[in-house]
């Protein structure tokens, strides 16, 4: 299994949000001296727990900080963009750092009403998807009706964020998809997968079915250590359901001393059980299960925690466990 990291640039509690940036980069050199295959980076909007709002900006520093690493987009949400400038921004970026870059697209329309009307996308809007996938792959590919310049260079790899519908779509357009969230917890899962592999639509030649997990996973001597460093995104994701709003990552302790209502602490819990997070022998076990139930080409791993060099440790157990690095 390929293994890889996708960073959404998470903001920490008391530190300014644009540190974070500085953080994916370093992240991402890192990521490249462990032998990772690629390292993703992510579009959200208005979230005060994520700094990354523009994928092509930040993956510009990446090239520009690595030298082998491919990098990409886990993903460019593609409603808020015309498919012609995000083929531009794409092809530019594999000008400047040739056949390293990946392009991963989803469909989110934002977290809250303000962010969406800030965006000037309604959820009543049409749903354009797949029609702009497809103009997307076309401009990339070099048939499009306007040449999109840099011309000549890589073709860059599309790959689809994909819901159950979205496996549906990726499956009539030839391309791989990325799976990640409550989808990987669906009993239909599987149906949903075969019928991805079995409806696959090849637009070119060498294109196959390929199957992307991501999911946060913690590696750690303990399975008490590694579940308390995914106690921080698990603290967050549960507030958000509570307050709205989606925020840094706090300490451990910061968090422990705070009051949990009973429903708080069940989300906690929740968060935690669905985490990869143990021991190596006991992420081995879980990785294993989740290639036999998926047939998983790669692993992304979303992990995060408030502690950098705790980060940085578990990144390293990870590529440790998959590859022996």
């Amino acid at each position: 299994m390929r293994l890889s990291l996708l960073d959404r640039s998470r903001t920490r509690a008391g530190r300014p949000d644009g540190e974070a940036l500085h953080d994916t980069v370093a992240r991402a050199r890192w990521a490249e001296e462990l032998g990772y295959d690629r390292f993703w980076v992510a579009e959200h909007h208005g979230v005060p727990g994520v700094a990354s709002g523009s994928p092509p900006v930040l993956l510009a520093a990446l090239g520009a900080a690595t030298e082998r690493i491919r990098i990409g987009s886990g993903g460019v949400m593609l409603p808020h963009h015309q498919p012609f400038v995000v083929a531009e921004q794409f092809r530019m970026l594999d000008a400047l750092n040739p056949g390293r870059v990946d392009l991963g697209v989803g469909r989110s329309l934002g977290f809250t009403e303000p962010v969406r009307r800030a965006l000037r996308q309604g959820t009543d809007a049409p749903d354009t998807f797949e029609a702009d996938l497809a103009e997307l792959r076309d401009h990339l590919a070099g048939t499009g009706p306007v040449t999109v310049r840099p011309a000549g260079g890589h073709v860059v790899p599309l790959h689809v964020l994909a819901t159950g519908r979205g496996l549906v779509v990726a499956a009539r357009l030839g391309l791989p998809v990325v799976l990640g969230g409550p989808v990987l917890a669906s009993d239909e899962l599987p149906g949903a997968l075969a019928a991805y592999r079995s409806g696959f639509r090849p637009h070119a030649e060498g294109d196959r079915p390929r199957v992307m997990v991501s999911l946060d996973v913690l590696v750690a001597d303990d399975a008490a250590t590694a579940r308390e460093l995914a106690l921080p995104e698990a603290w967050a994701m549960a507030r958000s359901r509570q307050t709205g709003e989606f925020g840094p990552l706090e300490a451990p302790a910061a968090i422990r001393a705070q009051a949990w209502t009973d429903q708080l602490r069940r989300r906690v819990e929740e968060h935690l059980d669905r985490t990869v997070a143990g021991t190596p022998a006991q992420v081995r076990r879980e990785l294993e299960r989740l290639a036999e139930r998926t047939g998983a080409d790669e692993l992304l791993a979303s992990t995060s925690t408030h502690d950098r060099d705790a980060l940085r440790a578990a990144d390293a157990a990870l590529a440790e466990l998959v590859h022996g690095r």
